[in-house]
């Protein structure tokens, strides 16, 4: 594994609990950017995994990867956020092409899309998350340079409480068309806090609106709760993702919106790893068996809060 850019340094709300999820992600964002068939690209992930102490001895690399694409964690699990990445980028741009060009991310987390990617004119990206992680991310931003080629603004909330003001606070125009993300951040939260999320987001997104997230349909069995995917990643980073994960029944989120009119299609990853010609494959035992990416659009015409 590679070394430190001169130590790493507290993280705060990054170096523990959840947070250590974000920096998992970038660790894979990275291995994935530097494979010659990478499927997205994310220059800045290498540089959170080496700035935060709890991930500074991480691998960044395919090559620093004991076992390489057979190690479960940052073969299998990396790859699948490898994958997601690039789903959701691609949701995300086709949604801001298509007139939506207030971009929210939910538990926005250590990804830099508001500086990596190729926005059209005209559009704003929100980035919600608590105030510590987003001190962190934009800290290492700035030690890079970093600059985005669109407004960005952070909002520091806890999205298990009420976050509209403060987005609307910030500029964001319930009256106009926008784009939702919600990647890696319901499988955590309770289960009155994702039907209010939902709530807020039917209340605040106009007709044109589009929606995509991360969710699992049901709790994990006896047998998948063994699989390498969760035993490598508490043995090698010491995240227990079984832990993080609510254990509260989950809310039927896609019937919600359904019921609301917004037009839903959920898939599995692997519908993509056919699309795309890379990325996990379905295994006995799997821990992404029960993973969906939902995309949901509200029709043209329909007010912000319209629903049955």
């Amino acid at each position: 594994m590679g070394g430190t850019d001169g130590g790493g340094v507290d993280g705060g709300g990054v170096d523990g609990g959840v947070g250590l999820t974000a920096l998992m992600v970038a660790a894979a964002r990275a291995i994935e950017t530097h494979r010659p068939d990478a499927l997205a690209c994310d220059g800045y992930a290498e540089h959170f995994v080496r700035a935060a102490r709890a991930s500074a001895d991480w691998p960044v690399r395919q090559a620093d990867v004991p076992g390489g694409d057979a190690n479960p964690l940052w073969g299998r699990l990396g790859r699948y956020f490898g994958l997601r990445t690039r789903v959701f980028d691609d949701f995300l741009l086709r949604s801001a092409r298509a007139g939506a060009q207030q971009v929210v991310l939910l538990g926005a987390g250590l990804d830099a899309r508001a500086f990596r990617l190729d926005w059209p004119p005209g559009c704003v990206v929100y980035e919600i998350d608590q105030e510590d992680v987003l001190a962190f991310k934009h800290k290492v931003l700035a030690a890079q340079g970093a600059l985005s080629a669109v407004p960005c603004r952070s909002i520091a909330a806890d999205l298990r409480e009420d976050w509209a003001d403060a987005l609307t606070e910030a500029g964001f125009d319930p009256t106009a068309p926008s784009v939702w993300l919600a990647e890696g951040l319901l499988l955590y939260l309770p289960s009155a806090a994702e039907r209010r999320l939902v709530d807020t987001v039917d209340r605040l997104a106009a007709g044109g609106s589009t929606l995509a997230f991360e969710v699992k349909l049901w709790r994990e069995s006896p047998e998948v709760r063994g699989n390498p995917v969760y035993t490598c990643a508490k043995e090698q980073i010491g995240v227990d993702l079984l832990a993080l994960f609510d254990g509260e029944p989950r809310p039927d989120s896609i019937g919600d919106l359904a019921a609301r009119g917004w037009s839903t299609a959920s898939h599995p990853p692997f519908d993509f790893t056919r699309l795309h010609g890379r990325g996990p494959r379905p295994e006995r035992g799997d821990a992404l068996a029960s993973n969906r990416w939902v995309f949901a659009a509200k029709p043209v015409g329909a007010a912000a809060g319209d629903g049955p």
